[in-house]
């Protein structure tokens, strides 16, 4: 067969994703965005109603990485709210990687693994970064793919991480995520619990993860413990005052942050309630400090004090996507895992 597609499944991407350390691969990748290696065009966003009343979009998401490796591809996920009340996944798509010499698509894979890692390797690598000494507790709120992934990879290279506290809107779902879950976290020494509420999970914990499908805020600064990192992961649980009252402020990519229409921070930006890193500072209103992959590259600091809160707010880049998925195809490839299609 002459230059076939490979195509992987879903298994096949997590036993290509097991051979690798997606943390690694999303700390370079960062880096290289902070050294302006990377293309990041403009996503394609397509949002409608379903006939059951439900929330549904697709987003396609092209990127390159740059530099002596390059990588080419685009991610296209898609999503309805509704899903898990059906019992499918919330979101499911496809990733395509690119031969950057020719332009064809060289490899075609199930996305859901993928881009949970990627999600969750960007907010462990974050947390490793700057979380305080001796930090010990994390929460996560929510119970779907995102917080297993990010509860899987918390437990194994969090060493320091040995206690959580889960939460869920529907308490039995959060039971049977714990449970499901112990004896990976009993593995890695992390004894979790099911919260009675969201404040109950977010108090005292050094490491707050949100990973829920709401539009609504609702953790305040008053329920955070001084010196906690938070990670904004599905970017609409903090208030704005945990916007304004934390002490160091971060972001993958300031731009796309920024003119999002639709998320907490890029509302606030263009109410004149938030400036960014490329702006000059207002008194009294709160700031966007820095980007995550320039606190990697040791150009923009991170934490410099114990007592400091701090707020990541992670948007989500495709050059996460294609970074990781390119190494996920060079797996493949070894390994000669997938079905080889025809064009």
């Amino acid at each position: 067969m002459r230059d076939p597609i490979r195509y992987l499944t879903e298994a096949q991407t997590r036993q290509a994703c097991d051979l690798l350390d997606p943390l690694a691969v999303i700390r370079e990748v960062l880096v290289r965005h902070a050294k302006h290696e990377v293309v990041l065009p403009a996503e394609a966003y397509l949002g409608w109603t379903t006939p059951a009343g439900a929330s549904a979009r697709s987003i396609n998401m092209p990127a390159m990485v740059l530099g002596r490796e390059p990588a080419a591809g685009t991610k296209v996920i898609n999503a309805s709210l509704d899903n898990v009340d059906h019992g499918l996944p919330r979101a499911s798509g496809l990733t395509m990687v690119f031969d950057v010499h020719t332009g064809r698509i060289t490899c075609l894979m199930a996305a859901a693994h993928v881009s949970a890692l990627r999600t969750a390797a960007v907010s462990v690598a974050s947390a490793a970064e700057l979380l305080r000494p001796g930090a010990r507790t994390a929460a996560v709120i929510g119970s779907g793919v995102i917080a297993e992934s990010h509860v899987r990879l918390l437990a194994e290279r969090l060493d320091g991480i040995a206690e959580l506290a889960v939460f869920d809107q529907v308490p039995a779902r959060a039971a049977a995520f714990v449970e499901r879950l112990r004896p990976h976290l009993d593995a890695h020494g992390v004894h979790a619990v099911v919260a009675g509420s969201a404040r109950a999970a977010v108090d005292g914990a050094d490491l707050v993860m949100p990973c829920t499908t709401t539009t609504t805020p609702y953790i305040e600064m008053s329920w955070l413990r001084q010196g906690a990192v938070v990670v904004n992961v599905s970017l609409d649980d903090v208030g704005p005052d945990v916007v304004a009252g934390c002490d160091l402020l971060l972001v993958d990519d300031w731009s796309l942050v920024r003119d999002d229409t639709h998320r907490l921070l890029g509302r606030m930006h263009r109410a004149g309630e938030l400036t960014g890193p490329d702006e000059v500072p207002r008194q009294g209103v709160p700031a966007v400090h820095g980007e995550l992959g320039e606190v990697f590259a040791g150009v923009s600091p991170g934490r410099v004090a114990d007592d400091q809160t701090i707020l990541v707010n992670p948007f989500g880049m495709a050059v996460e996507d294609v970074a990781l998925a390119g190494e996920v195809f060079r797996v493949a490839r070894e390994l000669d895992l997938g079905t080889l299609l025809d064009r």
